[in-house]
């Protein structure tokens, strides 16, 4: 329900460029960003945590999850309306609370039979903590130097940057080592520092957008270049455990899983192209291309696996098909699009002739996808029942 109505305000989004729809845009913007990484990635993380790792399910797991929920509503019916103001801003702080609350229980309660996953595991929440860095200096940023501040903007790319990069990819990391049953091995310990490592370091390309500086080239450079040799790495991990797992699950699923590490591998590659510093200032400067790329991250590698994990092992039916292409069909023919118009922008070519009209009715796909899915899980739970 979370990740429907995330993706219906994208809808309204999209389709306040053909239209008005009485609501400001920016606010509308805050309230779709957090309920899609809040209210759906992180909640989603949340149960597979607890189902994979914690086995003894205290009562507590289930009451947090729901006061987790209770802020996210907030932030959703807030977001839109005052943007951040003193009841958003409250709900943020309590889904933060909650969090920190979170990764507490974990750390003390899990239990992994492999080393390598639990490390893993463990980092993911680590980043979790550390990501919440930069929302707590939000506060002082405007106080003392105001929104349009580099300082603010860089206190924003630190908690998106570790959020997605550090822990909702590493969890999901987690879950898929544990899920394909990695164990330690040198070929482990390699990938693990160099995955660390990389991803602190190329925190400094967003860095270099609001505060430039030649040093930050350098360290993105190098952050860079180990992130693809942490990608030779883990397609090496999970090369013939995956062909393994992937023998018993329908055609649905072993798409699923490997449309996911293709959306990781073309990830890290665009990631590569940053190198380019005529390539990493048209990123930024172009805001279809930033948007691509994060719904290449959201969409494409962390809702692939999720979906991968949650329906495996199913017999996929009508409506669950229906929903999965729909959602992946929506995907692939919105980041093409956002991708063309971000290179004509770059080229200065000019606007796609219905732009706008034809990146909303490809987004309506997206939504429609969820509602399938949904109707699915209805229509098992009523089975069974």
């Amino acid at each position: 329900m979370n990740f429907l109505i995330a993706a219906l305000m994208g809808l309204a989004l999209r389709f306040s460029f053909l239209e008005p729809i009485g609501l400001n845009y920016r606010f509308l913007t805050h309230a779709h960003s957090h309920v899609a990484m809040l209210g759906w990635v992180y909640l989603m993380l949340y149960v597979f945590i607890v189902h994979f790792f914690i086995p003894d399910k205290k009562p507590i797991y289930n009451k947090l999850f729901w006061l987790t929920e209770i802020a996210v509503i907030g932030m959703m019916f807030s977001f839109p309306f005052q943007g951040y103001a003193p009841i958003s801003i409250t709900f943020s702080t309590l889904h933060i609370f909650c969090s920190y609350y979170f990764v507490y229980l974990v750390w003390k309660h899990h239990k992994t039979t492999s080393k390598a996953v639990g490390l893993i595991l463990k980092t993911s929440l680590l980043f979790m903590l550390i990501s919440t860095i930069g929302v707590w200096c939000l506060g002082p940023a405007v106080g003392l130097l105001g929104q349009a501040s580099a300082f603010y903007q860089i206190a924003i790319q630190f908690f998106l940057h570790f959020q997605f990069n550090g822990w909702f990819l590493i969890a999901v990391l987690a879950l898929f080592f544990h899920i394909l049953k990695i164990e330690d091995s040198r070929r482990f310990k390699n990938f693990f520092k160099l995955l660390v490592v990389s991803t602190v370091l190329t925190f400094a390309l967003p860095v270099q957008w609001f505060a430039p500086h030649s040093i930050l080239i350098y360290i993105n450079v190098l952050g860079v270049i180990l992130k693809l040799l942490t990608l030779a790495l883990f397609l090496k991990l999970i090369r013939f455990e995956l062909k393994k797992s992937l023998k018993t699950q329908s055609i649905l699923i072993v798409t699923l899983y490997y449309f996911s590490v293709f959306c990781l591998v073309l990830k890290i590659l665009l990631q590569g192209v940053t190198l380019i510093p005529e390539f990493s200032e048209a990123v930024f400067m172009h805001r279809n291309l930033v948007i691509g790329f994060i719904h290449l991250v959201m969409l494409g590698v962390i809702t692939g696996f999720l979906f991968a994990f949650l329906y495996s092992d199913q017999k996929p039916t009508v409506s669950l098909k229906l929903g999965l292409y729909s959602f992946l069909s929506g995907f692939v023919l919105t980041e093409v699009i956002l991708l063309v118009q971000g290179i004509r922008f770059y080229l200065g070519v000019g606007l796609i002739s219905n732009y706008y009209l034809i990146l909303f009715l490809f987004s309506v796909l997206l939504p429609l996808g969820i509602l399938f899915i949904l109707l699915n899980f209805v229509n098992q739970k009523n089975i069974n029942q």
